[in-house]
């Protein structure tokens, strides 16, 4: 896979203060790649550097090929950058915000006009052509401004906090619109810390904290190699002797690291060893007479990932 960002050892330093120390990215072409992390982690320092608004203290960086620092009128033509407080000019109509952008960017009028019209379409405001910007909601604002970060037809986008204070309904249909997006050949970098929505929408995430990547990859390939062991929660029939005994027969067994037991009931078992081994206790445990009902694995969730990973994560030198 053609890595559409890339990224060495990217610095950014103010003083004595490091807020970037030493990025390593690679993300595919057409990956919707999130960048994770709490306030102050380095999100936003990064995106700006792949922006060209801010020059790097050291390292290298391209996009689609292109150093960031050597070429940054070409970078300039293949992105798309939504940064995290974005402006709008309140006392125009809608057509006429994305008009202006187009032509900012020399397209001529014939083609600005379809241009328009066809990002309406796509980001559902072609019923606000006429509104004035100060009129729209804040997630018809962020759609506009993402509509105008598409004006150039660009190769990638660089989405800074795109969700931030929208309802969980504007949140879906940026969702989905970011999908299209993809869809259409566009990679898109999404710095959040919003972790459930980036679990749903990404092809990879990069963990970020005090300025470091701690890790990056697919979700799945991080899970497997920072979780600590499998979870899985049992149902047992019968009543509250049952349960007790099968607790006390399962925390003998020699997968099990913990036994807790749930308010609703249900046992949680921490687990050593591969899904091979699961199954085996799962075989013991009703040869043993306990009656079974339910035995689910749990999938560490990004959230739970992104606490382990951040726990002894310590500031940049």
């Amino acid at each position: 896979m053609t890595a559409a960002v890339w990224t060495s050892g990217l610095v950014k330093r103010y003083g004595s203060f490091v807020a970037v120390a030493g990025v390593d990215l690679e993300i595919g072409a057409g990956e919707i790649f999130g960048l994770v992390g709490p306030n102050g982690a380095g999100k936003t320092t990064t995106l700006r550097m792949l922006a060209t608004s801010l020059t790097p203290t050291a390292g290298e960086a391209s996009i689609c090929d292109i150093d960031i620092a050597r070429r940054p009128d070409a970078v300039r033509r293949v992105i798309g950058y939504m940064p995290d407080t974005f402006g709008v000019y309140d006392d125009i109509r809608v057509w006429e915000y994305l008009d202006f952008y187009a032509h900012c960017y020399g397209i001529g009028s014939a083609r600005r006009k379809r241009i328009v019209n066809d990002l309406l379409d796509l980001v559902d405001l072609a019923n606000k052509r006429d509104a004035y910007v100060q009129a729209l909601s804040r997630g018809m604002q962020q759609r506009l401004c993402l509509a105008h970060a598409l004006v150039h037809d660009p190769q990638v986008l660089l989405l800074d906090e795109p969700a931030s204070g929208l309802d969980p309904r504007a949140r879906a249909e940026l969702r989905e619109l970011l999908r299209e997006l993809r869809s259409m050949g566009k990679t898109v970098v999404i710095s959040s810390h919003i972790l459930p929505e980036l679990e749903e929408l990404c092809t990879g995430v990069a963990i970020i904290d005090h300025g470091r990547v701690l890790a990056a990859g697919p979700i799945e390939a991080i899970q497997a190699r920072f979780r600590r062991g499998a979870v899985a929660r049992v149902r047992i029939l019968g009543d509250g002797d049952d349960l007790a005994s099968a607790a006390a027969f399962l925390a003998a067994q020699p997968e099990v690291v913990a036994v807790d037991v749930l308010d609703d009931g249900r046992l949680e078992l921490a687990l050593s060893g591969d899904e091979a081994a699961s199954s085996a206790l799962l075989f013991r445990t009703m040869s043993a007479g306990h009656r079974v009902a339910a035995f689910v694995p749990v999938a560490s969730d990004l959230e739970e990932l992104f606490l382990q990973i951040t726990g002894n994560a310590e500031p940049a030198a």
